[in-house]
């Protein structure tokens, strides 16, 4: 005989651990605005709306506040960081225990782990996602990160096997840059290492480009940067008054390519009218508060050696219609990237100027490569060591403004 009661019993069973579950959500979201300050950019106050929104669908007995919880665990993981995304990953959690067979809440799940670095878990989490969504939208994003995933787990356990050091894949570049100063970059084995890790670093790094780039604006990676600049004449122009004073305007303004820095003054008799090229280093704790990049310009390429800083920057910082090319995460940190040019030593804080230079002397594509404005014992901006590479690597050094003040001169460096 069946027992009427076991039923209602289960089902407030349910109810309480369904209860339980959210009340530690809300619980986990009070904990998390606890530890931050006043919100004071769009996507903390949304993340703050949505907490509140959680918080009184969870009293309404009449209100189901699933999807309220799922919103709270996207906006968290917009707003990103270590705080952001432990959120994220505790609401995923519970909201994978609502509901087991919900794709928002995998998807979820998924997408924290992968921005907290675990990339195992993840896998399995978009892995039952892709289960749940059975080739509906949103599929193909996730089958392609997937794919990322295996190769870079792939591409970890080569880079292991070759560096046979058993310490994971952060030892590496060190043991890399010991085995250069060592065997040369000549050693098949170094070679080998550098390729691998270069992979990696890539693969690390892969779909880090910013989520909300404005429309007309295109990603563009080291190829495309190449392909842009082929065959193309170069120059560099310093931000200095010298060059505003200078008249050459004119001049600047028929290569076919005029690369500037930072702030940018124009005044087109002395500096040239156009901005092929910006390149800009954000400086700061908090760099993507700055003034947004209003420049016309083809090429936008931000340095930033902290991949989550360079996106969150990015996106704040970029507006519709200014550039129609904006450098991707393959081009943040052109010295110090193993695949790149790989020169560790010039440190964060390296110049914009000096930079672009050396990205665009490494790429080895244009014809013609000249500095304006920038003297060989540092002016317009270059640190001592920055100035004598350029020294060293010059083909010509040209005062062209022809001012009887050498000390106020305007200087063309060429590098080709």
């Amino acid at each position: 005989m069946t027992n009427p009661l076991a039923g209602l019993f289960k089902a407030r069973q349910r109810d309480a651990a369904r209860s339980a579950l959210y009340a530690g959500s809300v619980h986990r979201c009070g904990a998390y605005l606890a530890t931050q300050s006043a919100p004071t950019i769009p996507r903390q106050t949304r993340l703050t709306r949505a907490i509140g929104t959680l918080t009184a669908s969870v009293d309404s007995p009449a209100a189901d506040p699933f999807d309220a919880l799922l919103t709270v665990g996207e906006r968290a993981l917009e707003a990103g960081g270590a705080d952001g995304l432990g959120l994220a990953l505790d609401v995923a959690e519970n909201a994978t225990r609502l509901r087991r067979r919900s794709r928002a809440a995998w998807r979820l799940h998924g997408a924290a782990l992968d921005g907290l670095g675990r990339d195992d878990e993840a896998l399995e989490s978009y892995e039952r996602y892709l289960a749940l969504v059975e080739g509906g939208d949103g599929a193909a994003g996730t089958v392609r990160r997937i794919e990322t995933l295996r190769q870079r787990r792939a591409c970890r356990d080569a880079l292991e096997a070759v560096a046979g050091t058993g310490a994971g894949v952060e030892k590496t570049a060190e043991l890399l840059r010991q085995r250069l100063a060592r065997d040369g970059a000549g050693d098949p084995g170094v070679r080998r290492l550098a390729e691998l890790y270069g992979t990696y670093r890539r693969l690390v790094e892969r779909d880090a480009v910013p989520e909300a780039l404005p429309d007309t604006t295109t990603p563009v990676g080291v190829a495309g940067l190449r392909a842009l600049l082929t065959g193309r004449s170069v120059c560099v122009v310093a931000g200095t008054d010298a060059v505003a004073r200078g008249g050459l305007g004119p001049e600047i303004d028929r290569y076919d390519v005029v690369v500037r820095c930072d702030a940018v003054r124009i005044d087109a008799p002395g500096t040239g009218a156009r901005t092929d090229l910006h390149a800009v280093s954000p400086r700061g704790d908090t760099p993507w508060e700055g003034p947004a990049w209003t420049l016309p310009t083809g090429i936008r390429l931000v340095f930033d050696a902290q991949v989550p800083r360079w996106r969150r920057t990015v996106r704040q910082r970029l507006v519709p219609g200014a550039q129609r090319h904006v450098g991707d995460v393959s081009l943040r940190r052109p010295l110090s990237d193993p695949a790149l040019i790989g020169e560790d030593g010039w440190g964060e804080d390296a110049g914009t100027a000096f930079s672009v230079v050396r990205l665009l002397d490494f790429l080895d594509v244009s014809p013609r490569l000249d500095l304006i404005g920038f003297g060989p014992s540092g002016a317009g901006g270059l640190r001592p060591a920055e100035a004598a590479w350029v020294r060293d690597h010059s083909t010509r050094i040209d005062d062209i403004d022809n001012r009887a003040d050498r000390a106020d001169s305007t200087m063309r460096i060429a590098l080709r």
